[in-house]
């Protein structure tokens, strides 16, 4: 049964399994293992790019496409529960019709782009995509009797899922709405990110593979190839989309740079590097080691530095502030030692 759960799709290594098993748990018990508000925050971001990530793995390991649309896509989403939930009120109907009508405008704008872009170079279609996401980021950020503009805009959601409903306790720990909020998230997660194990282990992830790997010969054999870039396209950005309405449900509050910055895109984009192309497992593991480092890698520097408070120099490299010099530097070297990502390097290693 587990093996149909996950598609067929094995770790195929004993400590990618481990590994596995570890975040799995650790986010299934978050609240009660990692009390306090900044451990579930982090969870739940986890949880939320662990999809983002791997439905951009479906167009870049999978497929082959380099976008840099992925957090227009997010945006849409996220967007989607916003304005549903301010226009039509507090309820578990906005946040449906703002989930699915932003997986359903995201897949027709990805699919216009797709249309309209992907007939030409790998390169051409990703300036394409990062100019369209660009004027996106621009008009929400000028349409502000509608968006909120730069300031973005909070609304209510319903109040079984806000901190102030509360249910008593379990093992010491007070069970109130934010907790239900989380699990949510954490279920919902889980099973679009089981959705998309079983898409690229289906005979429609087997062809995105042969068009990766040589897409004229995939054309000679008989497959439309920009059919099926475009689908996978549509699929990646509803997937992307979906993410983003349950960041909105979490956090209450969408803007431009929580949703839509470049910086998220960039985010993507290493932690796909990180875990490891061509593998949805690899956005579990990039997704995981890089929010966490984002969150606490700071801290332990702080510590660190405090630490060596006597040593010369030491304490000034670890100066907390240089946290993010730190954290390219472990980019660089998890490049430099995994080429291949963590789940690439650990599976051929078995």
């Amino acid at each position: 049964m587990l093996t149909n759960l996950i598609s067929g799709d094995r770790p195929r290594s004993l400590i990618l399994t481990g590994l596995l098993l570890a975040i799995l748990l650790g986010l299934a018990l978050a609240p009660f293992l990692f009390p306090g508000v900044r451990s579930l925050e982090t969870a739940a971001r986890i949880c939320i790019f662990i999809v983002l990530v791997a439905s951009y793995d479906l167009l870049l390991g999978y497929s082959g496409i380099v976008s840099f649309a992925h957090t227009m896509f997010f945006g849409l989403g996220a967007y989607g529960v916003a304005l549903a939930s301010t226009h039509m009120g507090r309820g578990y109907d906005a946040l449906v019709v703002g989930a699915v009508l932003g997986a359903i405008a995201s897949a027709l704008l990805a699919l216009l782009i797709g249309l309209f872009s992907l007939r030409v170079r790998a390169i051409f279609f990703a300036m394409i995509t990062l100019a369209v996401a660009s004027a996106v980021a621009v008009l929400v950020s000028q349409l502000s009797g509608l968006t909120g503009g730069e300031d973005g805009l909070n609304y209510s959601i319903p109040r079984e899922l806000t901190p102030a409903f509360k249910l008593g306790s379990l093992f010491g720990v007070s069970i109130t709405g934010k907790i239900l909020n989380y699990y949510l998230v954490f279920f919902a997660s889980l099973a679009l990110f089981l959705v998309l194990l079983r898409v690229v282990n289906s005979p429609f992830g087997r062809v995105l593979q042969a068009i990766r790997e040589n897409d004229f010969r995939a054309e000679a054999i008989g497959y439309r190839v920009v059919f099926y870039r475009t689908l996978a396209t549509c699929l990646s950005a509803a997937m992307a989309a979906l993410a983003g309405s349950l960041f909105a449900i979490w956090l209450r509050y969408v803007g431009p740079d929580t949703t839509l910055s470049f910086e998220i895109m960039l985010d993507i984009l290493l932690m796909v590097v990180i875990g490891g192309m061509g593998t949805m497992y690899g956005a579990v593991i990039g997704a995981t080691i890089f929010v966490l480092a984002q969150n606490y890698l700071q801290n332990l520097m702080g510590v660190a530095s405090g630490a060596t408070e006597g040593l010369p120099l030491v304490p000034q490299l670890l100066d907390p502030d240089r946290w993010l010099l730190w954290l390219g530097v472990l980019f660089i070297l998890s490049v430099y030692f995994f080429p291949t990502g963590i789940v690439g390097r650990l599976r051929s290693e078995d």
